[in-house]
């Protein structure tokens, strides 16, 4: 990028998690004036958070910070077949109930010393997510301005991810209400294209297609695997270029025909193994912990 285009003055990455700014941004990565990151910790790996604060600090390029706040572990939850979107994102379904289970006999167990209580979150996923959509928008929204271009997540999350979901909704809130120019990504997956699909209208709007900076996002890539912190696949290939489109507005009504803007598409292995439930734990703890899991994502 031999000249600095317009719409990136006075301009900002935000990325749900940190390697999101490179995975979907890249094209810009080095050039934005700012690069916020929202998520730090997650209890699910309790040494994650200081590994990311490390590759913050050595990252390639300066004015790259983050919010700090904990990963909800809300991804995987949705019902990517037939999304449904709620105040905070989207709605969490059987998944977060089936983890609210493990989380409660965790907790259970964890009183006979059978389990490391540093391991165990401190509320269920449903609580968490929803929680932390107000926690972003108040730490974001006196870093925002008018005249700003925010660059941020896809409505769809990319390959489906229900917190990068909520990152471009609370960031969709604040636009309403702040003014900034709002931009979203272009990568996506036939996971969730059924949530794509809903936000084309019958012309697309325009868009800006920009050459990838590879050799940065391999930098930047380096720094992270280097620091222990990179949670993507090593064999990832950088697409040739990407493009961004202004986001659309919370609320607007779809065309009968639509029209996708072009696409970075790919595919991921979504196959995990799961063990929801110890092996030692009894049919009454079982029991109650479904009680609770039900209580809380009501």
């Amino acid at each position: 990028m031999s000249k600095r285009p317009e719409f990136l003055e006075n301009s900002m990455i935000i990325g749900a998690h940190p390697d999101d700014e490179l995975l979907w941004f890249n094209s810009i990565l080095r050039h934005a004036d700012e690069v916020v990151i929202v998520f730090k910790d997650f209890w699910a790996q309790p040494h994650i958070g200081a590994a990311r604060a490390a590759a913050i600090a050595d990252y390639p390029r300066d004015r790259v910070t983050c919010l700090d706040i904990a990963e909800s572990g809300a991804h995987g939850c949705a019902d990517w077949s037939n999304p449904e979107e709620s105040e905070f994102g989207l709605t969490l379904g059987l998944e977060a109930n089936r983890r609210e289970l493990t989380r409660f006999a965790r907790i259970s167990l964890s009183k006979v010393a059978a389990y490391p209580p540093g391991n165990i979150a401190t509320a269920s996923v449903a609580r968490a997510y929803s929680a932390n959509f107000k926690l972003i928008g108040e730490a974001l929204r006196p870093r925002l301005s008018r005249q700003m271009n925010v660059f941020t997540h896809n409505p769809w999350g990319e390959y489906g991810h229900e917190e990068h979901v909520q990152v471009f909704r609370v960031l969709q809130r604040l636009r309403e209400e702040i003014g900034f120019k709002l931009w979203m990504s272009n990568y996506c997956t036939n996971r969730a294209l059924p949530l794509a699909m809903r936000y084309f209208e019958s012309c697309p709007g325009s868009h800006l297609r920009l050459e990838t900076d590879k050799p940065f996002a391999d930098e930047v890539a380096a720094t992270y695997k280097k620091h222990g912190c990179w949670t993507w696949a090593d064999d990832w290939a950088w697409f040739d270029d990407e493009c961004f489109m202004e986001a659309p507005r919370e609320g607007a009504d779809s065309a009968s025909h639509q029209h996708l803007f072009p696409l970075n598409f790919f595919t991921i292995d979504d196959t995990r193994s799961r063990k929801w439930v110890p092996l030692a734990l009894s049919v009454s703890v079982a029991s109650a912990a479904i009680g609770v899991a039900i209580s809380e994502t009501i």
